[in-house]
């Protein structure tokens, strides 16, 4: 099989650095993205208790109560364009998005600030990684 693929690459050099060229620049694109506009949850943390920064879950209501970080806001990213009045009195405070994996805050907050929010972040890992670290969480 190995012999196979050394054929494939001799035979098809052109095709082997086009798909190697696209590949380098799809991983460079996902690891600057990843690491953009996110903050740990230590780095959460210190906002937080700094600047007063507002946490908001965008996870549905039953994940929320099942375990939330202290003083977190619920709007489900479902309902946040009906709901984004809501948010209006933060616009100048740190917002600090959390979702379950860090996966789907990247696209809230896009949209907050697009609607003129000037700071907001996104938890990197989540409620996840906020577990995996061991940070306090409130059940209601």
């Amino acid at each position: 099989m190995i012999d196979q693929l050394f054929e494939f690459v001799q035979n098809h050099p052109v095709l082997v650095a086009a798909f190697l060229a696209v590949l380098t620049a799809w991983l460079l694109y996902e690891l600057r993205n990843a690491n953009a506009g996110g903050v740990t949850p230590n780095e959460a943390t210190l906002l937080v208790n700094r600047e007063d920064a507002v946490i908001l879950d965008i996870r549905d209501k039953n994940d929320f109560k099942a375990g939330h970080i202290a003083g977190a806001r619920n709007v489900p990213q479902s309902s946040l364009d009906d709901r984004m009045a809501e948010l209006d009195k933060f616009k100048s405070k740190p917002i600090v998005v959390v979702c379950k994996h860090g996966q789907s805050s990247g696209a809230v907050q896009a949209k907050l600030k697009k609607a003129g929010f000037e700071r907001v972040l996104k938890l990197k890992g989540g409620m996840t990684q906020w577990q995996a670290d061991s940070l306090p969480i409130v059940k209601k």
